[in-house]
Parts: C-alpha cells; structure tokens; sequence
C-alpha cells in the first residue's frame, strides 16, 4: 500500500482538507483527515479536452513523456488527420501506440474522413465505418464535425454519422466557425456538444445558451484563451481547456495545459474554479476513467508546491509515479514498424506555372494565431506570361499537391508569410495533409516539394542548396525520433523560415491550415481556390 499526504484538492466539494491518501492496486482506498501532512498540495491531473496527437510531430507514446512531466494525464484525442493518411489502420496504430505508456488516451471515431468533398485524403470513412468505430469499446467520441453545412442541410451521411453517435451513446464534439443564428440552433439540436472554434465572446455565449460546452483553445497557432477567458466568469461548469494543436518545441519549452490553469489563477480566478475546468469538466462529459480523488477512484493525481504557480513535483497515473521534477520515470518506446502513405511524383516548373486570366489576383491573406483568412484582390507580378511571387509586396505563391494518386498541382497566391528568400514546405497540411509549399520563386517552390518527396513526408525549409528538414515518415504526419530531438529539428527549421523573413510566430502551423477548407474564408485544396463562405471552387484572378 502506497501513502502520500498533503492538502488535498476536491474539486467535486470544491474544499481543501490535510490528510493522507492510501492507494492500493491503483485506486484509492482511503482518504484519512488529519493536520500532521507533508507541506504539498495534491490536486487531480490536467486535462486536454481536445487534441490532434500528430500535431506535436510525436507518437502517442513519446507525446505522453513531455505532457506527463506537465501534468496532463489524459487527452481526449481525434484522430482525424492520422486518419486522413491512413484510414482505420492509421487509427488502430496511434491506439496501440499510446498503450505503451502509462497517459491516458481516449480517441474518437473521426467524422469527416475526408473533411470535405473538394480536397482528396488518403482515406474514406463513411457512416458504416464510423458506426463500426463508434461500437468499440476503445472509442470514446464521435470527433469535430467539421462538416456544418451537411449537418444544416441534412446531407445523409453526415446525420447517419450522428445517428450512430446517438444511438452508441456517445457525446459529439463540434466545429461550428462563423455559423448565424439560424444555423447554429439547427447544428446543436443535431447533438453536437461542444465547439473549440469560438472567436468571440458573444460566439461562445450563442453556443452556451444553446447546451453546447466551450473548449478554450490555445494551441501553437490558434489561440483564443485572452478572449474567451472571461467566460468564466459565468460559466465554469460550461468550459473545458484544449489545445487543439501542439507543436513539438511549444510543448516542451512552454507547458500544456498547466500554462492554461496558471495564466487563468494569475488573471484572478479563483484556483478551485480552474482545477475543475481542467479535470472534472472533461470527466464529466467524455465519461473519463480518471480519477477525482475520491476514494475509489482511480490514482491519478499531481503533487505541486502551492496553487498559484502550480510547479509540478510529481505526476502519479493509477498509482504509479510517471514524472518527477520534469523528467519522466518511465522508458520511451521505440515502434517495431512505421505507417505511410506517400505516392507523390516529382513536378516541373511548368506545372506550378499560372498564366494570367484578368486583372486582379485574388490572394488569402492571413493573421498571425488566427486559422480564418481574408481575401484580398491585387495586381499580379508578371513574367514571361506567368504569375510570380511579388516579393516587395509579400504576394507569394503557394502550391497544394496530391501525394497519394497523380494529379496536377492546385496553384493560388499568400499574403503576410514575409520570406524574402527561399521557400518551406510540408506534408503538415489539414485535413488531406497533400504537400502544401510556399516560396519566394518558383524554382525554390519546386526545390522544396521535391525535396519533401524525395524524404515521403516532413516540414522543409530551403534556400538555394541550404535546407533544413524534419522528416516525418509516420504518415507524413510523425517521426518516431525522441522527442527533444524532434522539437529541435522543428526549431531550427522554424529559426530558418523566421530568417528566410517570416515574422509569424508558427510559420508551418500557419501553412499547414491554408488547405482547411472547413475555416473561412479563402483556402487552397489540392483541386483549387476555394471559398469557405460560398463553400465552393472561386476562380483565382478577376
């Protein structure tokens, strides 16, 4: 029998009391009051409401040695963008994977494989797919439906996909952006619980007011915490923190969710109200085997000095010391095998070429941390008959390409990336993940797509024969290297773009969100520009 003692945090009473708790098999079996304890606060372990795994550019298994030491002991994960990649082997890998360390991971069946019909995936789960998936008794969701025109109009693979949620009993996370009165009613009557895409504060409150839950997102590129934290002002038994999307270095340098309960405690809100945000919230709607510390509950838990800076000394999941000090007390695993789809062939310069065909030139625009863009119309540069980058005035060309079956490259224009030189690419790109690169020229763009094929899969930057490169070789999405290793490869590939010009704080992130065509207003598929408020192809020039 283990013991620990310390003040304990019960987020349930919302009381803290000293005492001693005796952990046996895993659980608690005991909760003894006394005032003779160790001067520590015990409080229930972080949760992450929403997260996308691939997004850190680790395994499962790795992820989980940099949150544990942050005291994330769950993630409620979609696997859509593995799935995108691979279908439902490539969910099947990234379950597997996580049981090889002690976090605990709980998937949805994806929704929207592929995201929409204008992109092309690697893969397609229709309504029997996800309703195989959602049977399971290792599937806890059905994941974001990103698909809020299909729900409002009633398109029948879609609301056979909620029909199977329903009758499987289990909840359905949403994805409602830029959605007006009327259609939102229709998308929350559908089911759907919960939405982590609120840009405002009066967005969220629609949603509140309508029975939806509110994940306050802040991840490596959309960030909406500053905005969306007065929310709990009124409505904390509403909200849930996520991150959405993490990138390796972010993770590492700056935190998880404990960076989300210690910048809320610092904006004054009272620690007690935050701790539940982060742990009963998430139980309480997912049906999480997590424990509370109630006797009888599972033993996860972390031991922190004080409730104000939240310093973590230890992370314990079923009674087991998994992080101590930041460090993880337990092995990495090393996968036997690695899962892709790759089947891209190389381009030539005459196949990223875009002869003019009016006057203006219709160029998404985007905002550092946001994933909405703008579309802006300009006068195109021209040289030799063929639309280039415009430097001066940060124009660049941008490229989505198929990588799993042949096809031409779909071809539109960028504002706001900033390089004055060179050009990245990735096969990062949401939700098809197909190669997504931007350039100051279209030698540099086709030097980087290459490139990327050559390595089938990774984030790339280039400048003339200099070239910084993360391989990604599971699905294109993850690399099966040691975390700090990965993180670093992502930093000095990150340090390059930054140098090459780029002034936005998550370059590839910013990139990999050009091709959703789910997030308005402007995007780029590998099939053409498309408008996220028509939900239709447009044409590039005008």
């Amino acid at each position: 029998m283990k013991k620990i003692s310390g003040n304990i945090v019960d987020v349930i009473s919302q009381t803290i009391h000293k005492g001693i708790i005796s952990i046996e098999n895993g659980r608690i079996i005991a909760i003894d009051y006394t005032e003779q304890v160790d001067d520590q606060f015990i409080i229930p372990g972080f949760i992450d409401a929403h997260i996308h795994i691939e997004s850190s550019m680790m395994l499962p298994a790795e992820f989980a040695r940099y949150s544990l030491v942050h005291g994330t002991v769950a993630c409620v994960c979609d696997p859509h963008e593995i799935a995108n990649v691979c279908g439902i082997q490539g969910i099947n890998y990234m379950i597997e994977n996580g049981k090889n360390s002690p976090m605990k991971f709980y998937f949805g069946a994806p929704s929207c494989v592929p995201a929409t019909g204008f992109d092309s995936a690697g893969a397609v789960l229709d309504a029997n797919d996800v309703n195989e998936l959602l049977k399971r008794d290792d599937i806890y969701f059905l994941a974001e439906m990103m698909n809020s025109a299909g729900v409002i109009e009633n398109d029948t693979q879609v609301h056979l996909k909620l029909d199977a949620a329903r009758k499987n009993n289990k909840p359905i996370d949403g994805h409602a952006p830029e959605l007006n009165a009327v259609q939102l009613v229709i998308y929350a009557k559908s089911g759907i619980s919960t939405d982590h895409e609120c840009m405002t504060l009066e967005d969220a409150e629609a949603k509140i007011a309508l029975g939806m839950k509110i994940q306050i997102r802040e991840g490596s590129a959309a960030k909406n915490f500053d905005t969306l934290l007065p929310l709990l002002d009124k409505y904390t038994d509403e909200i849930m923190f996520c991150s959405d999307d993490k990138h390796p270095d972010d993770l590492i340098k700056n935190g998880h969710i404990n960076t989300l309960a210690k910048r809320a405690i610092a904006a004054g809100y009272e620690p007690l109200q935050v701790l539940r945000i982060c742990s009963l919230n998430p139980i309480k709607h997912y049906k999480l085997d997590v424990g509370l510390l109630q006797t009888g509950d599972s033993a996860d838990f972390l031991v922190v000095d004080n409730l104000s800076q939240l310093n973590i000394i230890q992370t314990f999941i079923n009674g087991e010391k998994v992080a101590e000090n930041g460090k993880p007390t337990f092995s990495r695993y090393v996968p036997m095998s690695l899962l892709n789809n790759f089947c891209a062939e190389k381009l030539t310069l005459s196949q990223i070429k875009v002869e003019p065909t009016g006057d203006m030139l219709k160029v998404i625009k985007v905002d550092d941390g946001q994933l909405f863009t703008h579309s802006i119309l300009v006068k195109p540069l021209i040289k030799d008959g063929n639309i280039i980058s415009d430097i001066e005035n940060d124009v660049l060309k941008l490229v989505v390409y198929n990588r799993y079956f042949p096809a031409q490259p779909a071809v539109g224009f960028i504002n706001n990336i900033g390089l004055k030189r060179g050009a990245l690419a990735s096969t990062v790109s949401h939700d098809s993940h197909n190669i997504v690169a931007v350039g100051t020229s279209d030698e540099e763009i086709l030097s980087a797509i290459n490139q990327i094929i050559d390595s089938t899969g990774g984030i790339l930057v280039c400048d003339k024969e200099k070239t910084s490169l993360l391989p990604l070789p599971v699905g294109g999405l993850m690399s099966e290297l040691e975390g700090s290793i990965i993180a670093e490869k992502y930093h000095e590939a990150d340090k390059m773009v930054k140098e090459l010009g780029s002034k936005l704080s998550s370059p590839f992130m910013t990139i990999a969100f050009m091709s959703l065509l789910v997030i308005p207003k402007l995007k780029l598929s590998d099939k053409g520009l498309f408008d996220g408020r028509t939900y239709s192809f447009t044409n590039l020039m005008e």
